[in-house]
């Protein structure tokens, strides 16, 4: 991956952390391995935990970022979840999987952000 695409992903993922902590979430992870991939972000809203995909774009060319993630990357998601789960068992939370879509416009307007909660049916 090239160094732009790293630092508006660092960014992106800074912006989202941000905006939840407005909202209320507490961030308890940034930047999680997993044997399944990476979580971007792990929070908590009451007595949910959320693992949080963060995506962003600087620009509209490519369409809205969330139509990046794939099936595969859905199940990915599950899958790194659920093996943080079970490295963590003293997690009794329910919990959930977002999307926070982040599209950087000019310098001079703030980000264009879209959450999506509960994007992944895990019951």
């Amino acid at each position: 991956m090239n160094t732009q695409r790293i630092k508006l992903g660092a960014w992106g993922e800074q912006v989202a952390a941000t905006y939840l902590l407005q909202q209320g979430y507490t961030i308890l992870g940034k930047n999680i391995r997993t044997q399944y991939g990476e979580i971007d972000l792990l929070a908590r809203q009451g007595d949910s935990l959320v693992f949080v995909e963060v995506k962003t774009r600087s620009t509209a060319s490519l369409g809205y970022p969330e139509i990046s993630i794939t099936r595969q990357k859905f199940s990915h998601m599950v899958s790194a979840a659920q093996a943080y789960l079970v490295e963590h068992p003293e997690l009794t939370l329910g919990w959930r999987i977002d999307v926070v879509s982040i599209r950087r416009r000019s310098d001079a307007e703030p980000p264009e952000i879209v959450h999506f909660e509960n994007v992944v049916d895990v019951s």
